[in-house]
């Protein structure tokens, strides 16, 4: 008689906001993850400036983190990261989600963010949510790994009450 193959169980993902003691690991996955990373300096600043920014943690471990700045009318995603065994597990969907209620909680009528011209999943991510293409910035991130800076695409995406509920 055959067996079908066992389905991995997760545990739940638990979100929270980013806490100054996250910021060192938050930091390490983050150097693992990006070709240009933020450094632990960059999440402190973001977090004393009031940024939202937000974990998802399994079993006592990061899997997803980001951060979002808000001003009059509008936010920007500045991070939204997921650790490479974690991908494809609808975690980015997911903290996308609550930043954009959290978005429209506070306020903004319309979302934008960078991402880099080569990132073909994020790309495909923001464009399911919605998100359109309105420029791109040429050699916008800093070298990378290779030496070479890469073109960014900004992508735009208008708000409404609607998604407050989502």
């Amino acid at each position: 008689m055959a067996t079908l193959p066992r389905a991995r169980v997760l545990a739940a993902i638990e979100w929270r906001p980013m806490r100054i003691a996250d910021v060192a690991y938050v930091a390490a996955l983050e150097a693992q993850i990006h070709a240009a990373p933020w450094s632990a300096r960059n999440f402190h600043d973001a977090l004393a400036a009031g940024y939202s920014a937000l974990v998802g943690e399994r079993e006592g471990r990061i899997a997803a983190f980001g951060v979002m700045m808000l001003a009059p009318g509008e936010a920007q995603l500045l991070n939204l990261s997921v650790v490479p065994d974690a991908r494809r597990e609808g975690l980015g969907g997911e903290l996308l989600r609550r930043f954009l209620v959290e978005a429209v909680r506070l306020g903004a009528e319309q979302i934008f963010l960078e991402v880099r011209v080569s990132n073909a999943p994020a790309i495909a991510l923001y464009e399911r949510e919605r998100f359109v293409r309105v420029g791109r910035r040429t050699a916008y991130y800093p070298p990378g790994r290779d030496g070479l800076r890469e073109d960014a695409l900004v992508m735009r995406r208008a708000l409404s009450p609607a998604d407050a509920l989502a």
